[in-house]
């Protein structure tokens, strides 16, 4: 259920999660679709030492319907980074819904002639590339269309995808427009093709797989973020029979936050013909932070990879904390995440650029 904008509200003995630990109560104050900073004339609510958080960033969704925003904000997730999408009015009219989670878009996505992606429906009409002289005329064709970042879809060598050359000339023509790179990485020989390429993030962990260690050196070394869609990668491991691989996905991401790489919160979150598997729109997000845990991130570093950090590296500079002047996307806990991660599920109140939506009845663990 969505409410009306908040014309001001004053929240008071509010603790507040600023990134690093969570404060003493204080006040934060909502103005329009805002954080401002003076309650004068503000209507008031009292948390009671309840804890606030940002609103939390979903780094991979799939949206199969406008309406599907709605449902993240219920579960806390006001921005989902849309990782490739074919259908272009959808986009448009997820773009057009305000007071609700936001949506940022890859489009479509581009992909090998041969890889599993070539069939799963519609892509294939319009994201194939065959040769790296083709690289400059499709992203050009994705500026135009509106994305905000570019997804491209990388296999091991010889199984499918673009190959070296094309992959490393896409990526020179995504940065020549200072466009983002995301690259579907979900197996070691497509994350070692993504780092030569020089693609800034990597999406999905190998399952049952480790990542060389020379290879997580050079993730360390060079400007790379990792999405590992840990959620997905579990769903998938035990649809296939093989839920015993689960640990050593979750031990390189441990490896890979132990070195510094950036790690960023995503679900690949989907309802698409052909996929193995749907982690559900917003629920699955907070089982994600669960599984980064898991893996070995504290839950303040699961905290920053939903909010803080997805922010900084897709270039969400209005959001993401909670700070003055920054949207007014916010979570009102009833417990400390940073004691038990699965407090992020204990929600009393959240807001869309101010607009309070009532938390959904599915947030148990």
């Amino acid at each position: 259920m969505q409410g009306e904008p908040n014309h001001k509200l004053a929240i008071r003995h509010v603790r507040i999660f600023d990134g690093h630990t969570i404060t003493a109560p204080t006040t934060v104050v909502i103005d329009g679709t805002v954080l401002g900073t003076d309650p004068v004339g503000a209507e008031t609510l009292d948390a009671d030492g309840a804890i606030l958080i940002p609103g939390l960033i979903d780094a991979h969704v799939h949206l199969d319907s406008p309406h599907a925003l709605d449902t993240y904000a219920a579960h806390g997730v006001t921005t989902a980074l849309d990782m490739g999408s074919v259908d272009t009015a959808l986009i448009e009219q997820a773009r057009a819904r305000t007071a609700t989670t936001t949506v940022r878009c890859a489009g479509a996505p581009i992909i090998g002639s041969a890889g599993v992606h070539a069939h799963v429906p519609g892509i294939a009409d319009v994201g194939i590339i065959r040769h790296p002289d083709e690289a400059e005329a499709m992203v050009a064709q994705r500026v135009s269309a509106g994305s905000d970042y570019i997804k491209l879809i990388l296999e091991a060598p010889g199984e499918g995808g673009p190959d070296a050359d094309t992959a490393k000339a896409v990526v020179t023509a995504a940065h020549a427009r200072g466009l983002t790179v995301v690259a579907h990485t979900s197996t070691p020989g497509a994350y070692a093709m993504a780092i030569d390429a020089g693609v800034d993030a990597l999406t999905h962990v190998p399952i049952g797989a480790r990542l060389p260690a020379a290879d997580i050196d050079r993730l360390a070394t060079g400007a790379h973020v990792v999405i590992p869609t840990l959620v997905m990668m579990e769903g998938v491991a035990e649809i296939h029979g093989v839920a015993q691989y689960l640990p050593a996905s979750l031990k390189t991401v441990g490896a890979l936050h132990a070195a510094g790489v950036p790690i960023l919160a995503g679900t690949d979150a989907n309802q698409m013909p052909g996929i193995p598997f749907h982690p559900p729109h917003g629920a699955s997000l907070h089982h994600e932070l669960e599984l980064l845990v898991r893996a070995g991130l504290t839950p303040v570093a699961a905290l920053n990879a939903a909010t803080t950090l997805p922010a900084r590296h897709f270039g969400l500079s209005d959001r993401g904390a909670i700070t003055p002047g920054l949207r007014a996307d916010l979570i009102l806990l009833d417990a400390d995440p940073l004691a038990d991660i699965t407090a992020t599920r204990a929600i009393r109140k959240i807001w869309c650029a101010g607009t309070e939506h009532a938390p959904a009845q599915t947030l148990s663990a």
